[in-house]
């Protein structure tokens, strides 16, 4: 079960996510950020996730890119990201 907390300091939001994340709840991760009026001012708490599919691992990559700023990461999610773009960067 994925459970999602918005909070707001100066106008700044921030997600707090809890539970597993999977590619099915990357929708509702995309439309809340949508809904934002300064996407590049979220922050997503990660400190209370349990598990992310591979799926979302490459949303979380390209939230950053976007200037999503990931907090509390999981070091096995942040290892999954950094893998990712040595990957990306081979070709």
């Amino acid at each position: 079960m994925l459970r999602i907390r918005r909070s707001e300091d100066k106008g700044l939001a921030t997600f707090s996510v809890s539970g597993r994340i999977e590619e099915k709840h990357v929708s509702e991760l995309l439309g809340l950020f949508h809904a934002e009026a300064n996407e590049a001012g979220i922050t997503l708490d990660l400190g209370e996730v349990t598990l992310a599919d591979r799926e979302t691992v490459r949303f979380l990559a390209a939230c950053e890119v976007r200037g999503i700023t990931l907090m509390n990461c999981p070091p096995y999610i942040r290892e999954w990201i950094e893998a990712g773009r040595d990957t990306s960067h081979e070709s």
